[in-house]
């Protein structure tokens, strides 16, 4: 069972294996592509993008106006395009684990303010929900900048492209929202949303969590590259190696107690007559 544990938090713990980057795939396809597959690299891009779409997802749980829902999403849009349009355009760029790191810290504010933590735990009132999402935004722009300023973009016909990544992340943005719309819809009609609905929060809070935990281990692979290579191969086997240490140190600890059992099992059975010398039978 230790080892399973083991094995599960190594492939957790893998750099890609929750990655939405720019594959191999997608920069060679970017030497040649026009603007329409910029668009579909966006869509695509934006639909696989759990960290972005947890944010929305808590942003609009319990918004039942679909006016107030178009005031919040256009919010978000207008702020996550500014950084993405502009930070491409002056290659302004950090390090991506970084700043999908702070996104999931995004996912976990608004699972937090929809459990009403400000009040219950704060005792203050939340933060202006429409100020903090275009903030938000704009955080979340620069992650979709970052991740497009990963494909080998040329000078001739930069705007047209970043611009058509753009489209297609809204239209992304906007296929996922109708499908958490019609989901959120139905379940509020249920009695379950009412007695759920705090513990999806907290689920949401978790998987922010979970993200973060995740980006800031890809951190440490990108930063600290020698001790934490990001080959899959050499990164399960820095772990093995771990474990291996770590059992050979649990070996070396139980041959010594061993070692020290006997030797006091040992000195247990000594004895002498009279004034003789110790020994035993």
């Amino acid at each position: 069972m230790k080892k399973i544990f083991f094995a599960l938090i190594c492939l957790l713990s893998t750099p890609n294996i929750l990655a939405h980057g720019m594959s191999e795939a997608d920069k060679a396809k970017a030497l040649e592509a026009s603007n329409w597959e910029y668009v579909e690299l966006g869509a695509t891009h934006m639909i696989t993008g759990y960290d972005h779409l947890l944010f929305l997802f808590g942003v609009i749980f319990f918004i039942t106006s679909f006016k107030e829902i178009v005031k919040f999403i256009t919010a978000f849009t207008i702020g996550h395009s500014i950084t993405l349009v502009f930070a491409t355009l002056y290659e302004i760029q950090a390090n991506y684990y970084l700043i999908d790191a702070v996104i999931a810290l995004t996912v976990i504010y608004k699972a937090f303010d929809n459990l009403d933590g400000f009040k219950r735990y704060l005792n203050t009132n939340s933060p202006n929900l429409l100020g903090m999402v275009f903030a938000f935004g704009l955080i979340h722009g620069f992650g979709l900048s970052t991740r497009l300023q990963m494909l080998p973009l040329a000078d001739e016909g930069l705007v047209l492209r970043i611009l058509s990544f753009n489209v297609g992340v809204e239209l992304g943005q906007i296929a996922a929202l109708s499908i958490m719309l019609i989901f959120l819809s139905s379940w509020r009609k249920m009695e379950s949303f009412q007695r759920l609905s705090n513990a999806s929060n907290v689920l949401l809070m978790l998987a922010g969590f979970f993200l973060l935990n995740m980006q800031l281990h890809g951190y440490q692979h990108s930063t600290y590259v020698e001790e934490f290579p990001f080959n899959e191969d050499a990164h399960t086997h820095v772990h093995e190696d771990w474990e291996y240490d770590q059992s050979a140190e649990d070996l070396e600890t139980n041959d010594s107690m061993s070692e020290l059992q006997k030797t006091l099992s040992e000195a247990s059975k000594m004895h002498r007559h009279g004034d003789g010398e110790l020994h035993s039978h």
